[in-house]
């Protein structure tokens, strides 16, 4: 396949991201009452025994053999925080919100670029980042209700997010897709696993730890479609309809948690959603 069929890489893309941000709906409503490790542990251990299902009859345990192990175990760990950040911040925001607010990560990307990468932002970069940080202060203006702590929670999570990307371009190609992502899960699994004695009260009824389980599989599917997006148009591309993960988290919040984010709320979406389309329209100018 080639980049000759992008209406087929945007449908792929646009499914993604409704899987995405339906994974963050059920994930919600689960770590209500059954707490953020709990459901994590489940997800995470879920993932990497359908990764593993899917590469090791492939690839053999040849597919753990890394390249750069060190750079492989930073991406796990920062996967696993960007989970915890921002499953701990849906439980305390609205799902709009926390979801419009972690995706300031593609513009700390920029900021973050420099001194890790070495990478130089230009002008019209560095107006992105203002104008999605404006966004944020939007949503979480005084007087709105979300000026508090827990709004810390997701800008966590997209800083770890930023960190999961630089992270993926610096193993680049040294380490295959299935070898990246089997490790990433694994190190979840792992970390979780550690973790265990510090909230395991025995597990949740079967029916919630299915779809703790299904939150393995919603993730791994959403990922899978957007590799096999990336196969048909161009990541430059396929950028801006990431931004509809925004407008679909508006729409769960509404049928599935009755709540319909404010104006100013709104309003403070569509600045970030307008400041990471520019962002991904000047990389695209550069790509040309």
């Amino acid at each position: 396949m080639s980049l000759s069929r992008p209406l087929m890489g945007i449908l792929l893309s646009c499914i993604a991201v409704l899987a995405f941000a339906s994974h963050d709906s059920l994930a919600k409503q689960l770590a209500a009452s059954n707490g953020v490790l709990m459901v994590l542990w489940v997800r995470y251990l879920s993932q990497s025994l359908l990764l593993a299902a899917w590469q090791l009859p492939r690839h053999g345990w040849r597919v753990l053999r890394v390249n750069c192990p060190g750079l492989q175990l930073l991406r796990g760990l920062s996967l696993l925080s960007i989970s915890l950040f921002f499953l701990s911040a849906l439980r305390l925001l609205p799902l709009a919100e926390a979801t419009a607010v972690h995706f300031i990560a593609p513009l700390l990307v920029i900021l973050l670029a420099m001194p890790l990468l070495g990478e130089r932002a230009n002008p019209g970069q560095w107006l992105a980042v203002g104008v999605g940080f404006l966004g944020v202060l939007i949503i979480v203006r005084p007087g709105g209700g979300l000026l508090t702590p827990a709004m810390l929670l997701p800008v966590a999570s997209a800083t770890c997010y930023a960190l999961y990307q630089l992270l993926t371009r610096r193993i680049g190609t040294r380490d295959s897709a299935g070898a990246t992502n089997l490790v990433t899960g694994l190190v979840g699994a792992t970390g979780m696993t550690l973790l265990l004695p510090l909230f395991w009260q025995g597990l949740p009824p079967w029916p919630q730890l299915l779809a703790m389980a299904a939150l393995g599989a919603i993730a791994v599917g959403g990922h899978m479609l957007l590799t096999i997006a990336f196969q048909y148009s161009s990541p430059v591309s396929l950028a801006p309809f990431s931004y509809l993960q925004i407008l679909f988290a508006v729409l769960l919040g509404l049928l599935l948690f009755d709540h319909a984010p404010d104006s100013g709320a709104l309003l403070g979406m569509g600045v970030i959603a307008l400041s990471g389309l520019g962002s991904a329209w000047l990389q695209a100018r550069r790509h040309l």
